[in-house]
């Protein structure tokens, strides 16, 4: 079995074929590849006789095998893998018998040595050319083709495989190599196998997880038993720069080595080989720094102990350009802080090293990089709800938190509000965070702790001296009494003292002498007890030499450690008991002022994290209308949140989501309803109908806080006013007003409230109908809100009207819920009582009239709408109710009253008639009311424009109550005619057509063809001709009513005008601010009858707007002319200034409602913009909040038609920019940067740079700072060349020389930079511009006009600043 030569693995195959000197295998022939399949047969027959050495004589065919792969049958292939894996097999279970042998001679370990390292290669080779075959046929990701190839057979074969090299590498394989190390392209060939794997991108699917681990198994053994680690550091190092899947598949193996391998040192050398990378470097290759952060993200999540311990060689990434690499960073500061760092049992250096990285996380909240920024805040989000985070950090962290929402970037924005939700879900404080109810609390305590520590100071007990302490301060006259013992005895003294008969006596005696100060005595007594009780204690012990050091520590040991009884004479140091007792309380009051110090702190910490949150309130609101998706979501469930914590501010925001119900955004609309289930529907209970108290109590809370609430309010205030002013906030329709009465004498934090009322209250109206569509409210909640509406349930009259608003709500998705109960409500809602309590009775009138159905019907319905008759007991009793309460001085009936006129138009059959009842009625009591103020009998045949002549002797509610009820009536005339009506007759119509064509169709086709007047017919119909010429002739029909019938001396409505005009050309005689607003309203409603009443009546309209002192009476003709402009747009149109005008009125209130009918009418087309739209852009820097919300919502839904905001801007710029305009410069920047947020093309930018240089060009009186003002509108605009075409055009050199001046200065450092990149075309283009675009123009225009040395002098300094930068361009020139 000698071998006379020696296998040497080569670096590549093509080295076996050239001969590397004596004693070397090379091939000696490659065989083709017809031949293959027979060696394969003779190498198989050899392998039977000879084993695993069969190798040695029949490596060429399996080397020819590799050779020609891809030209080599899949069969062949399967047999080479299936021979090459039974003989390393075979192989790997001879070596620990062989290797055992002790026996083995020096040529048959050569021979196996060869043996094993052909077959490795010849086994390895097969694995790399089916991995690199099935990479290139993408058999792994093709799940379609699973048809029987090499490489289903290889993805079989690949794990038994990686077992049986595994097995080899487990072997003692250094006795092959004579006992030295194993060689290194040996470790290299089978390692380098797994690397092939792994570079396969789809390695780390679920169903190759039994590879990776084997592959892991794999490395783990060459790291284990043949030095493998700096290899391996490399390689992987090298793959996660290369391939980014690899990088958890890394991090999941190398967790494994350093836990069951114990390799951690190779956690330290990949994150040292990592932290070494050059930073510049990582910032050219962003594949590379994306493997190296995956890597260190999910190694740091598996192993964080271990990433701690090597933390400090990464941190040098943190202040690299890298953000993948800092976030990479973050993310394993954080993983180490939830997972180790985490608890309050940590050591001092522990506390240090958290401490530090929460430092460093904080830092990087404000980041450069939003991705960085974003990560963090994730971060931190982790910590908390991993409650990892310390309370002393916990203020400071929310700061940021709050700081981060104002964030440029949503996502930012987004996850800072998930980081505040966080917060309050895990905060250690309380469940209600509410400023108010804590700051009591804090209030209370703070006190009692200042008053604890005055008390402290107040009886602070002296410094406890111990007895060792008085020993020493007493031993200098103890040694000098001591010492008079062995001197001569004086005369005259004697010694009385006797010493006791036992000890104890003898201890306290000496002790006594000793507290009263009688030094002398007792340092003779001891003397002698020394001599008497010698080694007894206390005067036991070895005697020293000296006598006097005896003595005294005897007197030392007595007094230290004496405890003398209670009857002890120790009045010069008082009692020692008495100290204890003293030290003991005073240990106490420590005790209990840190205790009370740690509650203050407390409530302090709770009492700013309720601070924080509160003022996140606000910024978070104004979040819900953004345009990211995802940003309004967060916010909503922020809200929802809150409200759970009870902060009562969070009801603003709750409010507020609302109108979102009607977004366009599916998510937003789900998240909206999920809110209000979670916030109201969502009741707690054993039983059902505990659960739907529950449910009806949170739904009547919302109702009464957002509106019944409100109204409460206004009835406090309307109590103590003698004067009422009526505002009018409207829902604008097509052809009418829907209006919502409420008073103007309100504070601004009411008022902030009461202004989205309307929009929300509907929104809810809409969601609750959505609940009930979907059976969320059960019928047990139906049924205790009839029990609350008819006071079997007890409950306050609030908790009453938000049950009947909240039935009407849900009768919008089942319509039976009222209609059912009719009966139930006419006769409870509308009883005697009424007059009681109108706001009921208007609820009542809102929920009824949830039984008419649509007053257009869509195409194909032609059902007989819902009516009732005439004489139904709900009319009978609303024509009763306001009648009666007509001549009663009610603050609430003119919203009832609206109410029912409403109902009885939707419902009744005759409305008219009904109404035309109510009229005569009341205005026969207002003749009455005059009769009997002129001391006349009424006379019932007196017509009711007697009324007029005499109104000002009326009472003013009275003349309110009638003006407020024609405007009405005509109103819902108008209305009437121009919907039910209409709608009516084309129903009728199309039933009547439908009945002519079903006869025509019974009649036999012969006699169609006879009859040409029918087949032209046809194809009228055909045509749709017929139906449109109806359609007309019944519009018209409409019209003619309304123009000649409703105002013509005949009818009612003719009896009244007078009046209204009256009351309206007479403010000074007609004072009263609620008349006023209620006549203007009414007179707006009556020009909705008629186009030639209109007309006659629209200057004084529009007087009373611009020249009426009361800022009622303007909001109501605002919102009528709204009105007016789209039913009669012809006719309004020449008064539109005076519309725009209103949104420069002095009152918040009038700006407001003027902007929103602005915005209604502009965005429906029925005013023509112009640039009078300048005034809508100045309420960008409107002081209200509101108003501004009003614009910015404007020009958001004004950017969504075309190029509308582009093609306005001139205008605007123009407008904005006259001195005249009254807008400050900083302000006209404010409103330019809003409004070129929409410009995003460049085209668009280029052409409006060109259309303002035209006017520039064209103006004859341009002054300077409107220039300057245009110039700096441009920022936004794009390069400075474009600035250069508006500065030229600017006729002041002073202004113009500064803006050449900044501009060359800016060429200058443009130029420069371009020559430092060696971008010299770019750099002599940029060049060339300079020179045509600014020095030439310039210089012609100086040359013109050289009246300003400054400007010159700023224009040449510039030009000369540019010829400086200009000289490495020279040469290239």
């Amino acid at each position: 079995m000698a071998a006379a030569w020696e296998f040497h693995l080569p670096l590549s195959p093509a080295d076996l074929l050239r001969n590397g000197g004596p004693g070397r295998y090379v091939v000696q022939e490659v065989l083709p590849a017809r031949e293959l399949p027979p060696a394969l047969t003779a190498f198989r027959t050899a392998f039977r006789a000879r084993g695993a050495l069969a190798v040695l004589q029949h490596f060429d065919p399996l080397y020819s095998l590799l050779h020609h792969f891809q030209a080599v049958g899949t069969d062949v292939k399967e047999d080479a893998l299936e021979l090459m894996m039974r003989v390393v097999s075979h192989h790997s279970n001879e070596l620990p018998a062989i290797l055992g042998d002790s026996g083995l001679s020096h040529a048959d370990r050569t021979a196996h040595l060869n043996a094993l390292k052909m077959n490795c290669y010849l086994l390895t080779g097969l694995v790399d050319a089916f991995e690199m075959e099935t990479c290139k046929s993408g058999l792994l990701e093709n799940k379609k083709n699973r048809t029987k190839t090499s490489g289903s057979l290889w993805e079989e074969e690949r794990e038994p495989l990686l077992r049986l090299l595994t097995q080899l590498l487990q072997l003692d394989l250094h006795k092959l190599w004579g006992g030295s190390m194993v060689e290194e392209e040996f470790v290299s060939l089978m390692t380098g196998s797994c690397y092939r794997i792994l570079e396969n991108s789809s390695i780390g699917l679920q169903k190759y997880r039994a590879t990776r681990e084997a592959v892991t198994h794999l490395l783990a053994a060459a790291l284990v038993h043949y030095d493998h680690m700096f290899s391996a550091t490399l390689k992987i190092t090298q793959m996660l720069q290369h391939f980014e899947h690899v990088a958890p598949v890394f991090a999941q193996a190398v967790s494994l080595w350093a836990t069951e391998y114990g390799l951690k040192s190779l956690v330290g050398e990949l994150l040292r080989e990592i932290g070494q990378k050059c930073l510049q470097d990582l910032t050219r290759d962003a594949s590379g720094i994306k493997g190296y952060a995956t890597f260190i993200t999910e190694l740091a999540e598996q192993i964080p102990a271990l990433v701690l311990s090597n933390m400090s060689v990464l941190l040098r990434h943190l202040d690299g350009e890298s953000y993948m690499m800092r976030n990479a960073v973050l993310v394993a500061m954080a993983e180490v802080l939830v997972q180790v760092l985490n608890g309050d049992q940590l050591e001092e250096a522990a506390r240090g090293t958290r401490d530090q990285f929460l430092n460093m996380l904080q830092a990087h909240v404000c980041d450069i990089n939003g991705f960085v920024r974003s990560r963090v805040l994730q971060l931190f989000t982790r910590i908390v709800q991993c409650k990892a985070l310390p309370l002393t950090q916990f203020q400071s962290v929310v700061s940021l938190a709050v700081g981060r929402l104002r964030d440029k970037s949503v996502v930012v924005a987004k996850n800072a509000i998930q980081l505040l939700a966080a917060f309050l879900s895990n905060n250690p404080f309380s469940s209600k965070l509410s400023c108010t109810d804590l700051a009591e609390p804090l209030k209370k305590e703070v006190q009692k702790l200042q008053e604890m520590r005055d008390r402290d100071r107040s009886t602070a007990v002296a410094p406890v001296i111990t007895p060792e302490e008085e020993w020493e301060a007493m031993l200098p006259e103890v040694r000098a009494a001591t010492q008079q013992l062995f001197q001569p005895q004086q005369e005259g003294e004697e010694e009385v003292l006797e010493v006791e008969e036992t000890v104890e006596s003898t201890s306290e005696q000496i002790t006594r002498l000793l507290r009263k100060l009688n030094y002398k005595s007792a340092a003779r007594l001891t003397q002698k007890a020394l001599c008497r009780f010698q080694g007894k204690e206390p005067f036991s012990g070895p005697m020293e030499e000296n006598e006097e050091a005896a003595i005294l520590g005897v007197l030392k040991r007595l007094y230290t450690g004496s405890c003398p009884g209670e009857n002890s004479e120790d009045a010069p140091h008082g009692n020692s008991s008495l100290k204890t007792k003293e030290v003991v309380l005073e240990e106490q009051s420590q005790t209990e002022l840190v205790k009370q110090e740690m509650l203050v702190q407390y409530l302090q910490d709770a009492y700013n994290f309720s601070v924080k949150i509160t003022e996140a309130l606000s910024l978070i609101s104004k979040m819900m209308y953004e345009n990211c998706v995802s940003v309004v979501q967060e916010a909503i469930e922020f809200f929802v949140t809150v409200s759970q914590f009870g902060v009562p501010q969070a009801l603003v925001g709750v409010r507020r989501m609302l109108p979102l119900i009607w977004s366009r955004e599916p998510g937003i609309k789900e998240a909206v309803l999920n809110a209000y289930r979670r916030l109201y529907l969502s009741p707690s209970g054993d039983s059902e109908r505990a659960r739907a108290q529950g449910l009806v109590r949170s739904l009547s809370l919302i109702m009464v806080d957002a509106s019944l609430g409100t109204i409460q309010c206004l009835e406090e205030i309307v109590s103590t006013c003698l004067a009422w002013v009526w505002i009018v906030f409207v829902i604008l329709d097509v052809c009418y007003i829907k209006m919502v009465v409420i008073a103007v004498n309100v504070s601004a934090g009411l008022k902030s409230i009461l202004v989205p009322l309307p929009t929300c209250f509907i929104a809810f109206l809409f969601q609750i109908s959505e609940f009930v569509q979907k059976d969320e409210i059960k019928p047990a909640v139906i049924q205790l809100l009839w029990e609350r509406f008819t006071e079997k349930s007890q409950c306050s009259s609030l908790e009453r009207r938000a049950a009947v608003m909240l039935l009407g709500m849900m009768a919008r998705g089942k319509p039976e819920i009222i209609g059912s109960n009719l009966d139930v409500l006419v006769t409870v809602g509308l009883s005697e009582k009424v007059c009681e309590d109108y706001r009921l009775a208007q609820e009542v009138c809102n929920a009824i009239s949830k039984l008419a159905g649509n007053p257009k019907p869509a195409l194909g319905n032609n059902n007989t709408p819902f009516r009732l008759p005439q004489n139904h007991m709900l009319f009978g009793c609303l024509s009763k109710t306001v009648s009666k309460g007509f001549d009663q001085p009610s603050g609430h009936w003119i919203p009832f009253m609206e109410a029912a006129v409403m109902l009885i138009y939707q419902l009744a059959e005759g409305a008219e008639e009904i109404c035309a009842h109510i009229l005569q009625v009341c205005s026969q009591q207002a003749l009455e009311k005059l009769r009997e103020a002129d001391g006349q009998k009424a006379d019932p045949g007196v017509s009711p424009s007697r009324v007029s002549g005499g109104a000002s002797s009326l009472p003013t509610f009275l003349l309110t109550h009638l003006v407020s009820l024609v405007g009405q009536v005509a109103l819902q005339q108008v209305a009437h005619l121009e919907v039910s009506v209409s709608a009516e007759l084309r129903r009728r119509r199309i039933l009547r057509e439908e009945e002519k064509t079903k006869k025509r169709s019974d009649s036999s086709m012969r006699q169609k063809r006879l009859q040409s007047t029918g087949n032209e017919t046809t194809m009228e119909e055909e045509l749709g001709l017929v139906g449109a010429t109806a359609d007309d002739t019944e519009a018209e029909l409409i019209r003619n009513i309304c123009e000649k019938e409703l105002l013509d001396g005949k009818h009612l409505f003719s009896a009244f005008v007078p009046l209204v005009l009256k009351i309206c050309n007479n403010p000074g005689l007609y004072s009263d601010s609620v008349l006023s607003a209620a006549a203007a309203l009414s007179l707006g409603k009556l020009c909705m009858i008629s186009s030639d009443f209109c007309d006659s009546h629209l200057r004084l309209l529009f007087t009373m707007m611009e020249k009426s002192t009361l800022p009622g009476v303007r909001s109501n003709l605002i919102i009528a002319a709204g009105d007016l402009a789209i039913r009669f747009p012809n006719l309004v149109e020449p008064w539109t200034s005076h519309l725009y005008a209103r949104l420069r009125d002095p009152c918040p209130s009038v700006r407001q409602t003027a902007g929103l009918v602005m915005t209604h009418l502009i965005l429906k087309d029925m005013v023509k913009v112009k640039g009078q739209v300048s005034e809508m852009a100045a309420l960008l820097i409107d002081p209200e909040e509101a108003i501004m919300g009003v614009a910015q919502n404007f020009f958001s839904e004004l950017s969504n038609k075309g190029n509308a905001i582009y093609n306005l801007l001139p205008d605007i710029i123009s407008r904005l920019s006259d001195p005249n305009c009254g807008i400050e410069e900083e302000s006209f920047h404010i409103i330019m940067r809003h409004l070129f947020s929409y410009i995003t093309k460049d085209k668009q930018t280029e052409s409006l740079v060109e259309k303002l240089c035209q006017r520039f060009r064209t103006a004859r009186l341009f002054p300077c700072i409107s220039a300057k003002k245009s110039v700096c509108s441009t920022e936004k605009l794009g390069s400075p060349l474009q600035s250069c075409l508006l500065i030229q055009t600017c006729p002041c050199s002073v202004c113009m020389g500064c803006s050449v001046l900044t501009l060359c200065l800016g060429f200058c450092f443009l130029i420069q930079g371009l020559v430092s990149l060696h971008t010299w075309s770019f750099a002599l283009f940029c060049l060339q511009d300079v020179y045509a675009l600014l020095v030439v123009p310039v210089t012609e225009y100086i040359v013109q006009d050289p009246s300003c040395e400054s400007g010159i002098s700023f224009c040449f300094l510039g030009f000369g600043a540019i010829f400086v930068a200009s000289f490495p361009l020279l040469p290239k020139l």
